[in-house]
């Protein structure tokens, strides 16, 4: 057993790897991102002119929407799109030493040692001195002569009156692998804190309907089973199909005009994951479970709603597929007692579909719904998700990538776990 987990998590690696690589390259390579976004939004508000004419200013994509080079390299350097892409991901990985605290100078025409003022050190003025090298190459020395390993400089460009432009910055390794998933563009927050509560939140609801699908699909599958053909059989299946063609979203609406305080009933709030902040605040644990309760009833029904009749109809058409087989009816034949060759033999083997698709589920559901969580007003992982993407948020995106990817082979794991546990010829070797 101990072998088989080893290769399934080796196995993670490239299959995470893969994932990002392309995913990370399709964003960053799709037009539209952040600073396109930038022109168009500078293009809507009739331009920004720069008072130095063509040759202080920078056309983009032939709009006729002009920004001043140092602020379009300002940009880019501030979204990282100065370095290759490769590097870019290399950045995000955190294998690859990510560039912070820019600090932009000129260095004269025949000046060898450029004195620096980086900060403040021990309450006073951090300077260091740049020297040139061969005319192309920078390196920065403390005051006193050692060779500074906090600060780096590099060369922008050579103007024509022989100054140089160049940046000093820092080093840094932060990517995924150290637990940064980078700074959110919208938001201007760490992702980790954008993520956070957003997660908590599809979380709960993943998870409660996740338990209440298994808790009632199975013991209706089984009913549905044992009591094929019958009135219960019919009905129940015409009501779960029913159900099953409305998408969760358009009955998440639904349920709101019907008791949400529209034309019928209020008996539901409109929407939201709690009461606002300063009612929750002022609540009892008791009441605070039940306006959880209050709620979470509405959306539950709508994000549980599609899972309910593909995993009913499953248990029901597995259990009635194994009361067909041999070993039943020679468990019958033998003179067992009906519950135990129901509930011992076929239920065991009956449990096996139903075993495999935990993973799956776990990862779809946790991943959360943007329609449902958009009807109910509740910001939550798959919300947070989808707005990022039009928002070309990209290490939001890229985030929202990285535990979707994680939950997924996790749950592949828990699949492999419960089959093993239900089905006996499975061996892990």
């Amino acid at each position: 057993m101990l072998t088989y987990f080893l290769r399934r998590i080796l196995l993670m690696i490239p299959t995470f790897f893969g994932s990002t690589v392309l995913v990370f390259t399709i964003l960053q390579m799709a037009p539209g991102g952040p600073i396109e976004q930038i022109m168009l939004e500078l293009q809507m508000g009739g331009g920004m002119d720069s008072e130095g004419g063509a040759a202080a200013s920078i056309d983009i994509g032939g709009s006729g929407t002009t920004l001043p080079p140092e602020a379009l390299k300002e940009l880019e350097r501030f979204y990282g799109f100065d370095k290759p892409i490769y590097q870019r991901y290399l950045i995000w990985l955190g294998v690859w030493p990510r560039e912070i605290k820019h600090r932009d100078f000129t260095i004269g025409k025949g000046e060898e040692v450029y004195e620096k003022r980086v900060g403040k050190r021990d309450g006073k003025y951090w300077k260091v001195d740049v020297h040139v090298k061969d005319s192309d190459k920078l390196i920065v020395y403390e005051k006193d002569g050692v060779l500074s390993d906090a600060w780096h400089a590099n060369i922008d460009q050579n103007n024509e009156n022989g100054s140089m432009d160049a940046v000093i910055f820092q080093k840094e390794f932060s990517g995924i692998l150290t637990g940064n998933l980078g700074k959110s563009y919208t938001f201007l927050q760490p992702v980790t804190h954008v993520m956070k509560p957003r997660f908590k939140v599809s979380l709960f609801f993943g998870l409660t309907g996740i338990f209440l699908s298994y808790l009632i699909c199975i013991p209706l599958g089984i009913r549905k089973a044992l009591n094929h053909g019958s009135i219960f059989d019919f009905g129940s299946s015409v009501a779960i199909f029913i159900a099953y063609s409305i998408p969760g979203w358009a009955l998440g609406g639904v349920l709101l005009v019907i008791f949400g305080g529209g034309s019928f009933f209020d008996f539901f709030p409109l929407g939201g994951f709690r009461s606002p902040t300063e009612v929750w605040e002022t609540l009892t644990p008791i009441q605070k479970i039940l306006d959880q309760l209050h709620h979470m009833i509405l959306p539950i029904i709508a994000w549980t709603i599609g899972s309910f009749a593909t995993m009913t109809v499953l248990m029901k058409n597995s259990l009635l597929e194994n009361l067909s087989q041999d070993y039943v009816r020679t468990a019958f034949a033998k003179g067992l007692k009906e519950k135990r060759v129901i509930w011992l033999h076929a239920m065991r083997n009956s449990l096996i579909p139903i075993a495999s698709g935990i993973g799956h589920i776990l990862g779809v559901v946790i991943a959360g719904s943007y329609f449902i969580e958009r009807m109910f007003n509740i910001d939550g992982f798959g919300r947070m998700a989808f707005e990022a993407i039009l928002a070309r948020d990209y290490p939001v995106t890229l985030g929202f990538l990285v535990i979707v990817v994680l939950i997924r082979l996790v749950g592949n794991i828990i699949s492999d776990l419960a089959l093993a546990s239900v089905d006996p010829r499975i061996r892990f070797k």
